[in-house]
Parts: C-alpha cells; structure tokens; sequence
C-alpha cells in the first residue's frame, strides 16, 4: 500500500507529539511536501501529509537530530516515504548513518495508523446533524464534547464504558481529531467575566 496524504499538518504534529511550527519548518525547508486538497468537515483547501510523515518528525525529534542538515533531513525523508505503510525498519540515510526507526517511533507509527482508520470510519460531518460539527458516527456525540471530558479529567475508558455500541478508537480518534481541528469562533474574552 503506498502512503497516501491522509493527515492535516495539525494532525501529523498532534500524532507525532511536535509542535505545528515543526511540521512547517519541514514543508518550509522542503523536507516534506504536503498536498492540497478540500478538507473534510470544513469548506476550502488544506494541506495534507501522509501517514509517513509522523515516522519523519517523531524519528528526528527521538534521535534529538533537530540540528541535522537540510540534505541528510530531506535524504531520511526520502528513504522514510518510501517505506510500505504498515512497515518500519532502520534506515540508511547517509553513508554508515543508520537511524533505527523501527525502534525509535514505532507507537507514534501505530497511533497514527490506528488513527486515520478510526477517523475514516468513525468521524462524520454532516450539515444536518448538529450543523455540521464532527461527531462520532451514528451519535450525536461531538468530537468536541469527548476532549472537553478528556481535560477535564475523566479517563477515555470510562466515557467509552458509557456507550457500549460504540467502540473504544473512536474517542481517541475523537479526542486527536478535536485537538488538531479547534472549534473557530470568537475567542475567549476572560476580562469580560471580571466585569
């Protein structure tokens, strides 16, 4: 299976445990290239990158080679899109420089593998259920509400055992999907309620 533009750059830095502005730095350098294409829930374009590039940016902040040059970043990354996704292995990206990825990044690789399967299956968008906020598929179950209770303190275990038709990676996927995507509106004003 070849490696496919499934996530958001919000998505990638989320499942890869960077910061957005990481990811940029690497589409900025043109280490990685993302593709444009229509967003999910939202109307417009965004970027998107495949699965692999949260081996790439997991593996680099791992390894601590946030330093490495451009070359040997952009000669990783192309050994790293190469890979069948679904498989890890250690990489030759210089000569006698081998970056064992296998053992450095494979549960963030797992995660997000599990993740774009759970988001495909279990995320839905549709204008006329709850205007269009992403919910769990077949509830009426915002993506939203799921990590408000994540942060709030309560165990994804325990909000699953609520739902039992529902299975347990949909709330993670839930609480990735609504922490790459916030809520848009109008922010939080906390000198109004001093008033």
């Amino acid at each position: 299976m070849v490696a496919t533009p499934d996530l958001t750059v919000k998505e990638t830095a989320q499942l890869a445990g960077v910061t957005t502005s990481a990811v940029e730095k690497a589409l900025e350098t043109k280490v990685l290239k993302a593709k444009e294409r229509k967003a999910r829930p939202r109307v417009g374009a965004t970027r998107f990158l495949p699965v692999n590039a949260v081996v790439y940016l997991a593996a680099i902040k791992a390894a601590k080679l946030t330093d490495l040059p451009v070359k040997y970043k952009k000669a990783l990354w192309a050994q790293l899109k190469s890979l069948e996704v679904g498989t890890l292995r250690p990489v030759e990206f210089a000569p006698m420089a081998i970056l064992k990825v296998d053992e450095l990044v494979s549960e963030p690789y797992e995660k997000a593998l599990r993740y774009v399967n759970a988001r495909d299956t279990h995320i839905v968008s549709n204008p006329e259920v709850l205007g269009g906020t992403p919910v769990i598929a077949n509830t009426r179950i915002t993506v939203y509400s799921v990590l408000a209770r994540l942060e709030d303190g309560e165990r994804l275990d325990e909000i699953a055992g609520e739902y039992p038709g529902v299975p347990r990676e949909a709330f993670e996927a839930a609480a990735i999907y609504a922490k790459a995507n916030p809520l848009m509106g109008r922010p939080k004003r906390p000198w109004h309620a001093a008033a």
